[in-house]
């Protein structure tokens, strides 16, 4: 007779919980930094016999209440066994250079992206980003994907990767 009297309380009890949280779980949603990053082109090709660049084209979305500012930016090469080589990051002002010099790699189509660029809430926008890697240009051939990570200056990490297997 007890069990039965402390039921319906606590169906009710557990069920006005279970609202409040999902009220407290929607109203925060968007208050922590969120991105869609897709690179949209990749381009690479050799510099020498020992080293290649890749030019990567992409577009980063916000759908969250938070602004992304820029703090770092990587390149990873990703091996057909795994592993990873880190391209260096070449400066906006060499991006002319290296464009002019090694016309395979093609055109600036985007603004390239910046340490404290920013995308504001709900903002979207298309950047590039060229960088160097230490390897032939037969292993870049050989290799999966390249990975494109950015930094929020507060430290998240964001990535989106491009299959070179296309």
């Amino acid at each position: 007779m007890l069990v039965k009297r402390l039921a319906i309380p606590l169906v009710i009890g557990l069920g006005l919980v279970a609202i409040v949280v999902v009220i407290i779980l929607a109203g925060t949603k968007s208050s922590h930094l969120q991105l869609d990053m897709r690179v949209i082109k990749a381009r690479t090709g050799a510099l020498d016999e020992n080293s290649s660049a890749a030019v990567l084209d992409f577009r980063v979305n916000n759908p969250s209440d938070v602004r992304l500012v820029v703090g770092q930016v990587q390149v990873n090469l990703i091996r057909p066994g795994g592993s990873t080589t880190e391209g260096q990051i070449i400066s906006r002002q060499d991006i002319n250079i290296l464009l002019q010099y090694n016309r395979f790699l093609g055109s600036q189509y985007n603004q390239v992206l910046t340490l404290r660029d920013q995308v504001k809430p709900h903002d979207m926008f298309d950047r590039m980003v060229a960088v160097r890697f230490d390897v032939p240009q037969k292993d870049v051939d050989a290799s999966r994907a390249l990975q494109l990570r950015i930094q929020d200056v507060d430290g998240a990490w964001f990535e989106a990767n491009y299959n070179l297997k296309r």
